[in-house]
């Protein structure tokens, strides 16, 4: 009983520590020392996977939600201040519907007279790639990882192992493609022709976004949309970005397009995550939040470990 007592007066302090960190941390605004110029540059990450509002973006989630980056685009587009805004993309892609949300408020924040810089880090593929190329500049590093410009979709067939388990499934449906893509048996050749039109229409509009996006000809494109990656040293030299270099060299980009002498005065918007702003914060303030935030990355690293994947 004294074990579980002394328990929770710890994990109460603990908390208590993260919500005063939090309340007093200071904004995500950088101060603006004397001599720096006049307007901002906003910064909106986008970082793992690319959801509508998907559960990765959720409490603990790694991933992003097109609806909140959509919304931090509005943001930028609305505040007088911000002159441009930088994109920094570390994601693998994602949905192409995510991928066409984040691009439409791209393209609404261009139209509202802000430049817009994609900055790349370690990789922006597939759907990350689709959103970056809607930006006036692209951005990246050497090594980034990005291109991988297709389309795919899969299913995964158990009919065999449920067989071997003695497990069957009852069907009941409306229509006879109602179940495509049940994992409990193949699909059949029309379904496959059903998914193929799906997944070729789809890669059309990405090669049109791209092809927009790039100022390049669908014929210049498709030799490179095999899906296959680009170093950032690569996508250069075939025209899939505009210039190497790192995030500091992007802000630099945005401030020079949006006529801001000087270096510019960064402002974030949106945190990327109500927990990791907290905790983030309290890690740099307090040992007790490093403590803390070490334990959950353990704590998280072993149940994503045990995991099973497919």
């Amino acid at each position: 009983m004294r074990e579980k007592v002394v328990a929770g007066i710890i994990l109460i302090m603990v908390f208590s520590s993260v919500v005063i960190a939090f309340a007093l941390r200071p904004g995500n605004r950088t101060a603006s020392p004397p001599g720096f110029a006049q307007g901002e540059i906003g910064i909106i990450y986008v970082q793992g996977a690319l959801a509508t509002r998907g559960s990765e973006s959720g409490l603990f989630g790694s991933g992003s939600s097109a609806e909140e980056i959509a919304a931090n685009l509005r943001k930028a587009a609305e505040n007088p201040q911000i002159k441009a805004v930088v994109v920094r993309l570390n994601s693998p892609g994602g949905t192409p519907s995510a991928a066409q949300e984040i691009s439409t408020g791209i393209a609404r924040l261009r139209h509202s007279g802000k430049i817009v810089v994609a900055s790349m880090g370690d990789v922006a593929t597939s759907g990350a790639y689709w959103v970056a190329v809607g930006a006036d500049q692209i951005v990246a590093n050497p090594g980034t990882l990005t291109g991988s410009i297709g389309v795919i979709m899969q299913t995964t067939n158990f009919q065999g192992l449920f067989d071997k388990l003695g497990i069957s499934t009852e069907t009941f449906q409306s229509g006879s493609h109602k179940d495509m893509g049940s994992a409990s048996r193949p699909v059949t050749p029309e379904e496959r022709a059903i998914f193929q039109t799906m997944i070729d229409d789809i890669y059309a509009q990405f090669l049109d976004a791209v092809a927009k996006g790039r100022q390049m000809d669908l014929s210049e494109i498709r030799p490179l949309a095999d899906g296959r990656v680009f170093t950032g040293r690569q996508a250069l030299e075939l025209g899939l970005i505009d210039r190497l270099g790192d995030f500091h060299d992007a802000v630099l980009l945005a401030g020079e397009l949006a006529g801001i002498s000087g270096e510019p005065v960064l402002t974030e918007i949106g945190p990327k995550n109500i927990w990791q702003d907290m905790l983030g914060s309290v890690r740099s303030t307090a040992p007790l939040g490093a403590v803390l935030m070490a334990f959950l990355q353990q704590e998280m690293l072993y149940r994503h470990n045990s995991r099973p994947s497919t």
